[in-house]
């Protein structure tokens, strides 16, 4: 007669996944030496292929993970590993932001403004200056109305906030090239479908902005981000493409 007690049945261990461990191994090498790094320099410190790692990397690039300088051939970590961790990381407290700003106001030639909403006011919290010899400039802690200027159009429109209540702020704000409300709530408008606001000399004279804002998870305007440049300067030509790349940072950010 046969035996019939049961046969416990060992289970062969899952193999984990080489292309995952190698990815893990360039994000940890790259986070790890805190600078820009070449693809080659990456696979020898991770043990991996060079051409296995350029096609990590390459990848990693596309989905907006790492960022690749065209100048120097080099490799940094990206905002895209933010919006994997951003509820294990404070805003004020990420060196990634920081770093994309920087990235920004160098390639860009312009002033990178990273604003907190408090209240009523919007506050500089911090900025990244471009490396040029003559060069834009604001004191941190400087503050202003959050509806003025460019973060104040794109905060207009990301906060629940009637017409005649924006009347009444409107009508106290200052500007150097005074605009009328319906022209105001027309780019309102605009940077709600565009997700960044631009202004092009109506706050300040000879100086043009493009601005975006992050929102907590009540889709809330919590912080904004601003390039802020001279109006004669080459890059004032792309304001919308730089309020695109703007708006896709505080996108990824955002909590929302």
């Amino acid at each position: 007669m046969a035996d019939q007690s049961s046969t416990t049945v060992q289970k062969a261990p899952q193999k984990p996944v080489r292309a995952v461990l190698q990815t893990l191994k360039i994000l940890r090498e790259l986070g790890q030496t805190g600078e820009p790094m070449g693809a080659t320099a990456l696979a020898r410190k991770a043990g991996l292929n060079t051409s296995t790692t350029f096609n990590i990397l390459r990848t990693l690039n596309d989905e907006g993970m790492v960022s690749f300088d065209e100048a120097t051939k080099t490799y940094t970590p990206a905002l895209g590993l933010l919006g994997l961790v951003r509820s294990l990381v404070s805003l004020q407290e990420s060196e990634l932001l920081r770093r994309e700003l920087v990235q920004i106001a160098t390639q860009e030639q312009c002033l990178m403004a990273l604003w907190q909403v408090v209240d009523d006011r919007v506050v500089l919290i911090d900025r990244a200056l471009a490396d040029t010899p003559v060069r834009l400039d604001m004191q941190v802690t400087q503050r202003m109305p959050k509806y003025l200027g460019a973060i104040g159009r794109v905060i207009a429109a990301k906060s629940d906030v009637g017409t005649e209540e924006l009347r009444r702020w409107f009508s106290s704000m200052r500007w150097n090239s005074p605009i009328s409300f319906a022209q105001y709530l027309d780019e309102v408008d605009q940077a709600r479908v565009r997700g960044y606001a631009i202004d092009d000399e109506t706050l300040y004279a000879g100086i043009s902005v493009v601005a975006s804002v992050i929102t907590d998870a009540q889709n809330w305007p919590t912080f904004g981000i601003s390039a802020i440049m001279l109006a004669n300067a080459p890059e004032k030509n792309r304001l919308h493409e730089i309020g695109t790349r703007l708006a896709e940072i505080a996108k990824v950010v955002s909590d929302g």
